[in-house]
C-alpha cells in the first residue's frame, strides 16, 4: 500500500461518516472505520506505521519490523549509514493551541535515549507531514509540538520536516 493509499484510507472513514450523517460512534480523534466502528489509538498508530513503511520503501531504504512490540523502537532501517532503530509517532488531530503534539517517550514515561533508538519519526497525519529527528534532538524532551500548516507559529523543529537524509547519515 502506498503512502497516499494509507492516508486516503484514514480519511475515507470520516468522509463516509459525513456522507451518511453519522457522528455518534467516534474513535480516537473522531476517526471511525466503516466496517468496524470506532478506531482505537493503537489502530491509528498501526496505520501510521504502515504509511511509514510505504514512505521509506519509496525512498529506497531497507526496512524491517522486529518481532513483537517489546523493544523501544518500531522498525529497523538500512541505508548506507548502516542499521538504525526507528520509533514512529503520529498525531491525528489539531490541538486547541493550533499544534500537533507528540510524546517523545515510551511506556516508562522517560524520554528515549541513544541506547534505545537512533531516530524518532513524527507523522502529522492530517497534514501528511513527516518529521525525522535524530535521537540527540529528542533525548531530553517528553513531548514535541509541531505547527506544519501555521503561518504564524513555527516550531523550532521545522528544519526536521522531511529530513529523510538523517536516515542516510546526512
Amino acid at each position: 500500500m502506498a503512502v497516499g493509499e494509507v492516508t486516503e484510507f484514514q480519511a475515507s472513514g470520516a468522509r463516509e461518516r459525513r456522507r451518511r450523517g453519522k457522528s455518534k460512534a467516534r474513535g480516537v480523534g473522531g476517526v471511525t472505520s466503516a466496517a468496524r466502528g470506532p478506531v482505537t489509538g493503537k489502530q491509528l498508530g498501526e496505520m501510521a506505521e504502515a504509511a511509514f513503511v510505504a514512505k521509506v520503501a519509496e525512498l529506497g531504504f531497507g526496512i524491517a519490523k522486529p518481532w513483537g512490540d517489546s523493544d523501544p523502537y518500531d522498525f529497523i532501517t538500512r541505508s548506507s549509514r548502516g542499521l538504525l532503530r526507528v520509533q514512529v509517532k503520529s498525531a491525528h488531530r489539531l490541538g486547541q493551541d493550533g499544534c500537533y503534539s507528540f510524546r517523545t517517550h515510551g511506556h516508562g514515561q522517560r524520554a528515549y535515549r541513544a541506547n534505545q533508538i537512533d531516530v524518532l519519526v513524527a507523522y502529522v497525519v492530517p497534514e501528511k507531514a513527516w518529521y525525522v529527528f535524530p535521537v540527540r534532538v529528542v533525548r531530553r524532551l517528553r513531548s514535541l509540538k509541531l505547527f506544519p500548516s501555521s503561518r504564524k507559529k513555527r516550531s523550532r523543529f521545522e528544519k526536521y520536516r522531511e529530513a529523510w537524509g538523517i536516515l542516510d547519515g546526512r
